[in-house]
């Protein structure tokens, strides 16, 4: 019996492991899981933090978009399920809202990726002051949106200071004719907010279409030259080819910041004249009539278009990505 049990020994339960010997499955899977955990615990607080910041406030907004709530009378919540939906979406101003936010994002963003494909071609080029021309066209975009507003508002846009008709009365007297002082944000408000966004907007598609303008195969460039090609058919048939992935990231970048875009239209027209989008009308709804369901409602529909367009966004980061690994 006893030398049955030693020989059983160096393989039975109480022998130690062999080197080199395998690990059973179940213990390398709680290993893996462990080390996983470990790598991603110094994450967790920014995680947490995330989620009290961002997401606690969003389901509370849900919630809320449920109920008939107004802030003048508290004792009188009611819940009313999707009735406040319908309330933003069967109201003629509200209606009127979305089509302002929907002709404002296209137009910004449009202009916005012309000017800065434009910008982004002349920047590729070498001449002196290079650094110095991309770091002063950049200059709009890190100001701060109302700061950025007001420039507008009161440098430009003013009828009886504003640079605008300022320039137009030194034309006239150059030219001989008489310029009316025009107040421009009164005659063309819509157009005012668009300005001043598109100037804004554009140095931020200026440096998304000139890193892809830098990521381009110079060695095709060279063979199509030997070729005989033009500068014209460079740039339609390689060109432009090779940055459609970066206009269609601008412009769903460029959608998903100035669809919720609110500064300007509350600096330079105070929401009048045809120009309140949804996000201003949620602080109208919110602020001004205390409408906290109906506010909440449409803020929910601004953030659901904003994750529509942002997954599009990813969508295309994510080609780009893969694209560049596969060159690489």
């Amino acid at each position: 019996m006893t030398s049955a049990t030693t020989k059983a020994a160096p393989g039975g339960q109480g022998a130690p492991p062999r080197p080199g010997a395998r690990t059973a499955p179940g213990q390398g899977r709680r290993a893996n899981r462990a080390k996983a955990w470990a790598t991603r615990a110094p994450l967790l607080p920014a995680l947490i933090f995330l989620i009290v910041v961002t997401q606690l406030p969003f389901v509370a907004t849900l919630v809320i978009s449920l109920f008939d709530w107004n802030a003048l009378y508290p004792d009188d919540r009611a819940f009313t399920g999707f009735g406040n939906y319908d309330t933003v979406l069967g109201d003629a101003d509200l209606r009127g809202a979305v089509v302002t936010t929907a002709v404002l994002t296209a137009t910004v963003v449009l202009v916005s990726l012309l000017l800065g494909l434009g910008l982004a071609l002349l920047l590729d080029r070498k001449f002196a002051g290079r650094g110095f021309v991309r770091t002063i066209t950049i200059t709009p975009f890190l100001l701060v949106p109302v700061a950025a507003a007001l420039l507008w508002k009161h440098i430009l846009f003013n009828p009886e200071y504003g640079l605008l008709n300022g320039l137009l009365a030194q034309l006239g007297d150059i030219f001989g004719f008489t310029a009316p002082e025009r107040d421009w944000i009164s005659e063309m408000p819509l157009v005012a907010v668009e300005a001043a966004l598109i100037w804004q907007w554009t140095p931020f598609m200026m440096l998304i279409l000139l890193a892809g303008l830098q990521s381009r195969p110079l060695e095709l460039y060279e063979a199509a030259r030997l070729d005989g090609a033009s500068n014209w058919q460079l740039f339609r048939h390689l060109t432009l080819p090779h940055l459609r992935r970066y206009l269609e990231l601008g412009a769903l970048l460029g959608s998903i910041y100035i669809v919720q875009h609110f500064d300007a239209v509350f600096t330079i027209t105070g929401g009048s004249l045809g120009t309140a989008n949804l996000p201003y009308v949620v602080y109208q709804e919110f602020y001004a009539a205390q409408e906290y369901g109906v506010a909440s409602a449409a803020g929910v529909l601004v953030v659901i278009g904003s994750l529509l367009i942002a997954t599009l966004a990813l969508r295309v980061v994510s080609s780009l990505f893969r694209e560049e690994g596969s060159r690489a």
